[in-house]
């Protein structure tokens, strides 16, 4: 597999969608988030029965019991992922919100108001119900999404993004706009972190290693969580 070839287009699909996914209204974002949140709650078996898979690859690998219980999704985590999918709806729609204004002496007025960031890359570790948060925040924003996960958790987040994605697309969320590396090679967050044009900005979420190497390696902008 070209790694590098395979994460390009994902990012290159990602990019194609966040123009239209941009100008959507709030009121098909919160549509789509809603749909999604009860997506998860109805298909709960397809994401336990992936996840029971990677639990099981984990412990095969002697992994501590304190990283075993940040793997584990259960009913109640999943109904927790849903709820959280439905309070992102329930926040007031940040895009278009102005907080900065002034009139020129010649009369024209300039304000500064919110829009999106474009593409959002994310990098995160083991806790598969970061998938479902970082979507939400994302589509909420007005932006689209390339997600990598961690290795351990590959099976839960593939189902979990294939479900969202497939949710949203329905709900009319621009195809394209959710994307998942769903391949393990560690190559590619060093290709997310120079995909400089097509991710506007990359977020790394885990362990000080993760963050310093993704800090010190990128081309693209970063915030530092």
């Amino acid at each position: 597999m070209d790694i590098q070839a395979e994460v390009r287009k994902k990012a290159e699909a990602a990019k194609a969608a966040s123009y239209k996914l941009g100008t959507l209204s709030t009121k098909v974002k919160n549509e789509a988030l809603l749909a999604m949140a009860h997506a998860l709650e109805q298909r709960s078996s397809m994401i336990l029965t992936a996840n029971a898979q990677d639990l099981e690859e984990a412990r095969q690998k002697g992994v501590k019991r304190s990283y075993l219980d940040r793997l584990m999704l259960d009913e109640n985590r999943i109904a927790g992922m849903a709820e959280g999918l439905r309070q992102t709806a329930a926040l007031p729609d940040p895009i278009g919100q102005g907080d900065y204004s002034t009139v020129r002496p010649n009369g024209l007025e300039i304000r500064r108001v919110r829009v999106p960031l474009g593409v959002v890359g994310i990098i995160y570790e083991a806790r598969p119900n970061v998938t479902a948060d970082a979507l939400a925040l994302c589509l909420k924003s007005g932006n689209a999404v390339l997600l990598r996960g961690g290795s351990e958790a590959i099976r839960s987040n593939i189902a979990i993004s294939s479900l969202l994605a497939e949710e949203a697309y329905k709900h009319g969320i621009p195809e394209g706009a959710i994307q998942f590396i769903d391949f393990t090679d560690r190559e590619a967050v060093g290709v997310m972190t120079h995909l400089t044009g097509l991710l506007d900005v990359i977020i790394p979420r885990g362990g000080a290693g993760l963050i310093k190497r993704v800090v010190e390696d990128s081309s693209v902008p970063v915030i530092e969580t």
